[in-house]
């Protein structure tokens, strides 16, 4: 009988580990696709659930805004809380709650009923997001391993809005919309089981932190006032006092929390996190990439449906070959360019891409056509998100120490949510000023130079949304350093060495 020997064994047990970590990752994928989703699946439904629950045009943007407001406001907190009490026990805890949650929203029976229920999914998305990442962060150390990893994660990442408004015109224009919220539980019970089996718990070492409850209250009250007031400037246009209350009310809050994390025993965010001059680039390119991107969804679709009159599921299929796109520039980027170039190259590099893909999409005008017109730049732009969004997600976590990986994980979500709700405020208000401005200067107004209203208005956020990626290369090529091999990064003050830091160490120039 032959004995199978120790250098077999231990080939075999690295096959079993490194299996195991991809079936992981196929679980964070899942339940993060879910929650980016969420955010604009639910879009393309409104119009149906309105009609059935018979709520009014003002009451419609608080099922958008109610999932906004607890999910940005909760991200940092949804952060620290993986770190406190564990990865693998605060996954299925938030994919549960976003499952008991969905099923709320779908069986809705009132607009009262609904609006909180995306409340709570918006709870629960703000303790899964981060943990997801997180998990990512402490399950991948090879750095070739976790550049792969961090490609399919930006893929996602970039990706979910599209494919949320794929989904959501499928399963409006065939089932219903209530199926938008009920598509939930099934994708859950699927990352439930998966991270059940392959999640793997860490041991603590060490006493454990405690929660910083007064950043907690400061930095939640804070990102809650920035997403409304954002939200409120959208609605009620940047004239209005209750818009500036609430942002001006944000930034006094976010000046207290800065205070308080410099001299808090247990900081909720270690500001040696946000100041590491990479990570500080990253937070901020994924921010201006989702102001950016907004611009997309958003004015591309409503400049199909109601100017070319496409279907809600054309719509949602037209955007397929940006995300096929999106996620093969995103694992050029992770697996080759990345690696050779770095950050400093491949981000200003995807938003000078972007400023040139939203150039093109200025062009657009009643008679334009699908494969002339919008495919060329959709498929520039989605290779435009796939060098951004994998390259500072990556650069976003590198380094931190498993203590903070979540809540610096957060801080990337936190920074996607922002950009989102000022992109949607301040194109959405730009966008809306242009059309009022070219009807007024087109008397009298008729059906045409109400068309011609829009296709302005459209082009006039795009060409913002050009500058937003434009003044993001400036900003990503002046802040990001080149990263090499050797030193390990600074760790947060009061983290500990860990063992990620330590399978993982980077020297920055």
């Amino acid at each position: 009988m032959s004995e199978t020997s120790p250098a077999s064994s231990n080939a075999s047990a690295v096959t079993v580990a490194s299996s195991r970590r991809w079936w992981t990752l196929s679980v964070v994928a899942l339940a993060q696709l879910m929650v980016v989703l969420d955010s604009t699946v639910v879009n393309i439904a409104l119009p149906s659930a309105q009609a059935d629950l018979g709520f009014s045009d003002g009451q419609r943007q608080w099922i958008i805004t109610a999932y906004s407001l607890a999910f940005g406001s909760l991200l940092l907190l949804g952060g620290r809380l993986s770190d406190l009490i564990g990865r693998k026990k605060t996954f299925i805890i938030g994919l549960v709650g976003f499952a008991l949650a969905s099923a709320l929203g779908g069986a809705a029976g009132s607009f009262e009923v609904l609006v909180t229920a995306r409340a709570i999914q918006g709870a629960f998305g703000a303790l899964l997001a981060p943990t997801a990442l997180a998990v990512l962060t402490t399950t991948f150390t090879i750095p070739k391993e976790r550049a792969r990893a961090f490609g399919v994660f930006g893929a996602i990442a970039g990706a979910g809005g599209a494919i949320g408004l794929l989904l959501g015109g499928y399963l409006t224009e065939y089932f219903d919309w209530r199926w938008n919220l009920y598509i939930n539980v099934f994708i859950a019970i699927i990352g439930i089981i998966g991270a059940s089996i392959f999640v793997t718990s860490l041991k603590r070492t060490g006493p454990r932190p405690k929660l910083d409850i007064p950043g907690t209250i400061l930095a939640s009250a804070a990102l809650f006032a920035l997403v409304l007031g954002f939200s409120n400037a959208e609605t009620d246009g940047w004239d209005s006092p209750w818009s500036w209350g609430m942002l001006t009310a944000s930034g006094v809050l976010l000046i207290a929390f800065v205070l308080w994390q410099r001299r808090a025993k247990h900081p909720l965010l270690p500001l040696s996190i946000v100041l590491d001059r990479n990570r500080g680039a990253a937070y901020i390119s994924v921010l201006i990439a989702g102001a950016g991107m907004f611009g997309i969804f958003l004015f591309v679709t409503y400049y199909m449906q109601t100017s070319l009159h496409f279907t809600p599921v054309q719509t949602g299929l037209a955007f397929l070959p940006m995300i096929l796109m999106l996620v093969l520039a995103a694992q050029l980027s992770t697996n080759i360019f990345v690696p050779r170039f770095g950050p400093k190259v491949m981000v200003p590099f995807g938003m000078a891409l972007g400023t040139a893909g939203m150039i093109y999409l200025t062009h657009l005008n009643l008679d334009s056509t699908y494969a002339a017109d919008i495919l060329p730049p959709l498929l520039i732009l989605g290779f435009a998100m796939g060098s951004i969004m994998p390259a500072s997600i990556q650069t976003a976590t590198l380094g931190v120490n498993g203590p903070f990986a979540g809540v610096a994980s957060a801080m990337v979500n936190t920074s996607q949510q922002v950009g989102g709700s000022i992109g949607t405020a301040l194109l959405n208000t730009l966008a809306a000023t242009a059309a009022a401005d070219y009807v007024a200067s087109h008397l009298p107004p008729t059906a045409e130079v109400a068309a011609q209203a829009a296709i302005h208005s459209y082009a006039t956020a795009y060409w913002w949304g050009a500058g937003f990626f434009a003044f993001g290369a400036v900003v990503a090529a002046l802040l990001f350093r080149r990263i090499g091999h050797g030193i390990s990064v600074a760790s947060p003050r009061g983290a500990a060495p860990s063992t990620d830091a330590a399978n993982e160490s980077v020297s920055v120039h």
